[in-house]
């Protein structure tokens, strides 16, 4: 007998900051756990989440998630006075904070989250030391993305 899997997105991500690709070379990345509520979680389960304006805040040794938009649920917020852009704590060990730190204090470098996923049970939100991009570094990687699509389009015609 198999077990069958519950109606539910397929994939374990639940929000994408895509603007990020566009906006900012990433130089490394990290695995932060996601200090949240019990109605967060639930909306969280739903796919009510977006990083577009999201960034990371680091402050007396602590990283703390700003401006990520969970949606409450009307069904699961009732009781509680739910707040949709609340802080919320980034779950990193002191080695990796004292890095990140030390990264953001050198000019031009930021912190910002990447998306947020499920890993196991768990909220898991990947966050990466970037450095902005000018005009000319956007221009040039829609060049290449345009050119890629150009070649994979020759291939397909040429193997057909």
């Amino acid at each position: 007998m198999s077990k069958k899997k519950a109606n539910g997105p397929t994939s374990n991500t639940i929000a994408l900051n895509k603007k990020a690709k566009h906006e900012y070379h990433i130089e490394e990345r990290f695995e932060a756990g996601l200090a949240l509520l019990g109605w967060e979680v639930k909306s969280l389960r739903a796919g009510k989440a977006q990083l577009v304006d999201a960034y990371v805040l680091l402050k007396n040794g602590e990283a703390w998630l700003l401006g990520a938009h969970i949606t409450p649920l009307n069904t699961a917020s009732t009781h509680v006075i739910a707040d949709p852009t609340r802080t919320r704590k980034l779950l990193l060990h002191a080695k990796e904070i004292a890095k990140i730190i030390g990264q953001v204090n050198q000019a031009g470098h930021t912190c910002i989250p990447l998306a947020l996923y499920w890993k196991g049970n768990k909220v898991k939100c990947e966050i990466a030391l970037v450095k902005g991009k000018k005009l000319f570094d956007k221009r040039a990687t829609e060049k290449e993305r345009d050119w890629n699509r150009q070649k994979q389009r020759i291939m397909r015609e040429a193997n057909t």
